[in-house]
């Protein structure tokens, strides 16, 4: 009953099945491997809708980004990371146009 059991077999199969369950998640898109220029596609950004008679807080520090109007879609700037800018869109991955700057037309000669 002083039966040795080799463990090297037990340890490939659990480090096998850890690779095979994290190559899964990520083929089926469940886990996502984040690089530098998704740093805007991860922050989140929620609208806070006014509604008359109600009172709502927001914080007095202003957030790392800064929005311009350009070609009447709403782009966005990260003030911490030099060059890094992308545009804003919904869930269904649609620009949020902006409607406070009209949008440059072509000038004909």
């Amino acid at each position: 009953m002083s039966e040795e059991r080799n463990a090297i077999p037990l340890i490939i199969t659990g480090i096998c099945s850890i690779l095979g369950t994290v190559g899964a998640l990520w083929w089926y898109g469940y886990l996502h491997f984040a690089k530098p220029e998704d740093a805007l596609l991860l922050s989140d950004f929620t609208l806070l809708k006014t509604v008359p008679g109600e009172d709502y807080k927001v914080s007095l520090e202003p957030a790392a980004q800064v929005a311009q109007c350009i070609d009447g879609v709403l782009v966005m700037f990260d003030t911490e990371q030099k060059g890094l800018s992308g545009v804003l869109v919904n869930n269904k991955k649609k620009a949020v146009r902006c409607i406070g700057q009209e949008t440059p037309q072509k000038l004909e000669p």
